[in-house]
């Protein structure tokens, strides 16, 4: 009997009850803007802030409207102009050299290591090209944060860690997005909260912070965001800092409140399901698993594995014959780029030199989402279809 999943790869769990039901209050009394509080009462976007804040040790945290606008205000709060260049990830998604290119930055690519994540030889070989590096964590890939630290802190490079893929996860126990500078994260549908759409951004540095929330739009009124800095930061900040409005509202703080606090659980039931298929997976001829260092905290909401240097037309073959038993991959070795996967060629505003050793990376690499509708046992039927169809397209001679 030949397995065909039923599942599907983008259906998500519906919002907690507690979600519901903060949201209806809030659309029934109507006061959806950030800003709009009736006497005694804390907006819901200002509690999100003060709680996640609390929940990765951060001093600051500013709720915005999506991921990618987190990203391109921490590029401008740090500094960033037009012209400059920018250190970023080879292998990632558009948003984060497209965060670049939309405060008039240059992306400056850096290589990607067989482990999927930046590859810190490269990072150092090219660290006086730029004074920021906008770290992409690529699928929820976390590379050696004391290395990279210890690299950009001898050259003076600031940090922006792109967390999009890595809310629940941490480095050696501390958080991802609390080694740089300023920590970014998304809290669009196929992330770890979900809101539609939105983002979050923390840092511990008083200017910066005060630099974010006035490009938010904060109309002066930058003493209400309590998650924010004293008013003495923004002494000049305010008159020089134009008003680029992003900050969220209060519905969607109001659905994320109670994801945020219930995340540790569901990180949790995250890596139950990869770490089964990770097992299904592992000891396949012609499929590489990821291995994950232990000094890694995982959230595991998708996998990869590679199909090291095989031909694309099996690559593709593969994806299609997965695809007919109802498993959904994604490669990111195509030559033209599909849905997100998109590669550091794909994106044509950025002059970028070839890169061999990351291209022979990229070509290999397959992408799953793993939803939380999926079951443990959902889960062992997936691994088991790829692991027959790798078998049948992989060459027994090689």
């Amino acid at each position: 009997m030949v397995d065909v999943f039923k599942g599907s790869f983008t259906q998500q769990e519906p919002i907690p009850e507690a979600g519901i039901e903060a949201a209806v209050a809030v659309m029934r009394h109507g006061r959806l803007h950030r800003y709009n509080t009736a006497p005694g009462e804390t907006a819901e976007t200002v509690l999100l802030e003060q709680e996640f804040a609390a929940m990765v040790g951060a001093k600051y945290c500013l709720a915005v409207a999506s991921g990618g606008y987190a990203l391109s205000t921490a590029l401008r709060a740090v500094g960033v102009k037009a012209g400059d260049r920018v250190l970023t990830n080879a292998f990632t998604l558009a948003p984060v050299p497209g965060a670049i290119a939309a405060v008039g930055g240059v992306p400056v690519f850096v290589g990607v290591s067989a482990q999927l994540v930046l590859d810190l030889d490269d990072l150092a070989a090219q660290a006086d090209q730029a004074d920021v590096l906008l770290l992409s964590h690529m699928r929820g890939h976390i590379c050696d944060m004391e290395r990279l630290m210890e690299i950009c802190d001898a050259r003076g490079i600031t940090v922006i860690e792109d967390c999009a893929h890595t809310m629940g996860a941490a480095w050696k126990g501390t958080p991802s997005g609390r080694w740089g500078a300023v920590g970014c994260y998304s809290c669009q549908t196929y992330k770890h909260v979900n809101a539609g759409e939105g983002g979050l951004l923390v840092t511990d540095d008083a200017q910066i912070a005060a630099r974010a929330i006035m490009y938010s739009g904060s109309y002066m009124m930058y003493e209400r965001h309590l998650a924010g800095p004293p008013k003495e930061a923004f002494g000049t900040i305010r008159f020089e800092t134009p008003n680029i409005s992003g900050r969220m509202d209060n519905l969607r703080a109001a659905i994320l409140r109670p994801q945020i606090a219930d995340l540790d659980r569901q990180c949790e039931r995250w890596n139950a399901r990869y770490r089964v298929l990770e097992s299904g997976l592992c000891g396949v001829p012609g499929l590489t698993v990821i291995e994950r260092p232990k000094e890694e905290t995982i959230v595991g909401s998708s996998i990869q594995f590679l199909l090291k240097d095989w031909p694309g037309e099996n690559v593709e073959a593969l994806l299609v014959r997965c695809a007919a038993r109802g498993v959904e991959l994604k490669w990111f070795g195509a030559a033209e780029p599909l849905g997100f996967t998109s590669r550091y060629d794909s994106w044509r505003y950025v002059c970028a030199p070839a890169m061999p050793a990351t291209d022979r990376v990229l070509a290999g690499i397959v992408d799953m989402r793993v939803p939380l509708t999926f079951s443990l046992e959902d889960c062992e039927m997936i691994a088991r279809i790829i692991r027959e169809e790798v078998g049948r397209l992989y060459p027994k001679e090689t």
